[in-house]
């Protein structure tokens, strides 16, 4: 049998005070060591390559787009076409030949208005020549009658006969104005059966070959791209409105993730019209929801696609540039 004052010192009364206070007393330290540890690094020091955290004011999706947009042209007379002169990709000057119609019929009209024309001067002249010799004839006339040696009826037939030339002239100045005019009529006419560029261009598109026959309801025969500066139609949700202004910097870039291109831009101009969320993906929100066209230009010229969509973050203002990966 164990004497008393043998027994083991963790089941001795004395002993368990003292172990409870050695207990509590390493737990307290672990803690403000633990405490010590996380204040000696900064809170807000950002993980190594990550990209700083920017400020938008709003946030709205758009595209790109050029002021006026594409332009579609078609033949402004019905017709065959005779010659197509250009290729898509083909880079077009103002007033360039596009594409052009059997053009004989035009001409044809156009050389017998000429010849109307040629008549009628021709006319007018004649007449002019029988008027000043009608005027000299009746001048004479009406001093020979004056001075006792002339009939009077011969110098009033004179008068009358020149007054009759007067008033064919007139008649004949006014055929000439007339077939002037359709000489003009035919050579406009004649220029509708061609197709020009009306700009520096760049062809998209061409739907017409020698030999089709077209009219101005056929459709577009090309589709021009302008060659104009870049914008960016973003669609601005109405709880924006008010916050956006002319003016305003924006980031432009071709998605969400930070290693997407992005550009800068200004906003030009904010519609006075809601319209619908044409560029929401969920189609619900897209049926739903209300939005002002925003256009913006960019600060320096850019050569994006046409239809490319973008995301625009208004306002945006970045700490700094973010430090490259090193991965």
């Amino acid at each position: 049998m164990t004497p008393p004052d043998t027994k083991p010192l963790a089941n001795h009364r004395s002993w368990r005070p003292r172990e409870t206070g050695l207990l509590r007393f390493g737990g307290v330290a672990l803690s403000l060591a633990w405490l010590l540890a996380g204040c000696s690094s900064p809170a807000d020091a950002p993980a190594e390559g990550a990209r700083p955290a920017a400020t938008y004011t709003a946030v709205a999706r758009g595209r790109i787009d050029i002021e006026g947009g594409l332009l579609a042209l078609s033949m402004p007379r019905e017709g065959t076409l005779a010659t197509v002169a250009v290729r898509e990709g083909d880079q077009v000057k103002k007033d360039q030949l596009l594409a052009a119609l059997d053009a004989e019929p035009a001409r044809l009209a156009v050389d017998a208005a000429q010849a109307q024309l040629d008549q009628a001067q021709a006319q007018w002249k004649l007449l002019g020549v029988k008027r000043a010799a009608a005027k000299q004839r009746t001048a004479r006339l009406v001093a020979a009658v004056a001075a006792g040696a002339g009939d009077g009826q011969s110098a009033d037939d004179a008068r009358e006969a020149a007054a009759q030339l007067d008033a064919e002239q007139q008649a004949a100045h006014a055929a000439t104005s007339m077939a002037s005019q359709k000489l003009a009529e035919a050579r406009y006419e004649l220029k509708q059966r061609s197709l020009l560029a009306p700009f520096d261009a760049e062809v998209v598109h061409v739907a017409a070959q020698p030999g089709a026959s077209v009219s101005p309801s056929s459709g577009a025969l090309f589709t021009l791209l302008p060659q104009k500066p870049r914008i960016v139609r973003a669609e601005l949700n109405e709880s924006f409105v008010g916050v956006i202004k002319p003016g305003m910097h924006a980031d432009v870039s071709s998605g969400n993730d930070a290693a997407t291109a992005h550009w800068s831009a200004h906003v030009l101009r904010i519609s006075q019209v809601y319209g619908p969320a044409t560029l929401e993906n969920d189609p619900q929100v897209r049926a739903n929801a209300r939005t002002v066209e925003c256009v913006l230009a960019f600060d320096q010229p850019q050569s994006l696609l046409i239809g490319q969509r973008v995301m625009v973050r208004f306002g945006a203002t970045p700490a700094s540039a973010a430090a490259p990966s090193k991965d």
